[in-house]
């Protein structure tokens, strides 16, 4: 099954979708500030079925020049001071040429270059000797900041990969894990929670499990943990025949739970739009400090009783 698409939206090449601060645990112990870049560039050329963010992007490469242009203003509008880091995020992969122009790779990276660290996102296909030409290019002099790489594990079964439409393997994922270690840059893996044919939250606490413990096995530094959620109309689809339904809130906190007690890395929840899973709005504020003080501390935090709601946050 594909994801089903229409035309992307109109959408100014020239600025970023949007770009805001953020506070992050770095590999250091620190918590840092970062700067988050959403840039605008072509549709990725994979069609997973969980996937809306072809929504977000243009039908052809944008032009030279205007991925460096993004970032100027996004650094412009975020002018605040000690940023110290930056994830140059966008809908598909920074190393696909069609999306972001090789040829701009000087241009973009004198922009970067001050920051300690610089993380952008591909698909594991794309992982090839442009990510070194692009490591090159931030890092002439020294202090160099550190290069690190995101890419979307999603699940550790081949199988459902394959339902997913990932067009990746388990194989092909550590082999993309392997080239970026052999060439000291960072990694950080993308795992959601309870994706699509998965279907009871029992699996999915399982599977989040087996994706963290696979993501590290890799040689992962971080793993962010991101609930699946409606929006692509084949979701709905497959919500219809009892292949899909979004995480409840418990699977969520108990993944993140799991995963910072290891200590083999960083564990991330993915925050945003969490009151969707909640069961409960009475303890749901509550429910989402906990997880935000997880990710930002790395420390297993006790779970509290809702006098409301009783076991859903037990």
């Amino acid at each position: 099954m594909t994801a089903l698409r229409d035309t992307p939206r109109f959408l100014d090449a020239l600025r970023p979708q949007g770009c805001f601060l953020e506070r992050e645990r770095a590999e250091s112990g620190e918590i840092v500030s970062i700067a988050t870049v959403f840039l605008t560039n072509r549709a990725c050329p994979w069609h997973c079925v969980y996937c809306d963010l072809w929504k977000h992007t243009t039908t052809e490469t944008v032009p030279l020049g205007a991925i460096p242009g993004q970032i100027d203003y996004a650094l412009s509008e975020l002018s605040a001071p000690a940023i110290r880091q930056i994830k140059l995020y966008n809908a598909g992969s920074f190393f696909d040429p069609r999306a972001i122009p090789p040829e701009d790779f000087p241009a973009i990276a004198e922009r970067v270059r001050g920051f300690e660290r610089v993380i952008v996102e591909c698909h594991p296909a794309l992982v090839n000797d442009s990510v070194t030409r692009f490591q090159n290019e931030l890092t002439p002099h020294a202090p160099r900041p550190t290069l690190e790489v995101a890419m979307g594990l999603e699940i550790a079964d081949d199988a459902i990969l394959a339902k997913l439409n990932k067009r990746m393997t388990l194989a092909m994922f550590r082999r993309a894990a392997e080239f970026l270690r052999e060439h000291r840059i960072a990694m950080r893996a993308f795992i959601i929670v309870k994706p699509p044919f998965v279907r009871s939250e029992g699996d999915a606490l399982d599977f989040a499990k087996r994706s963290v413990d696979f993501a590290f096995d890799c040689g992962a530094t971080a793993a962010s943990l991101i609930p699946a959620r409606f929006g692509p109309e084949a979701l709905r689809s497959l919500a219809a025949s009892g292949d899909f339904a979004p995480p409840q809130l418990a699977t969520v906190e108990a993944a993140l739970d799991y995963g910072v007690a290891l200590g083999r890395g960083r564990v991330f929840a993915d925050l945003w739009d969490l009151e969707q899973f909640a069961d409960c709005q009475k303890c749901f504020p509550v429910r989402r400090e906990r997880l935000s003080q997880i990710n930002l501390e790395q420390q297993p935090l006790e779970r509290s009783v809702c006098e409301f709601c009783q076991s859903a946050n037990q």
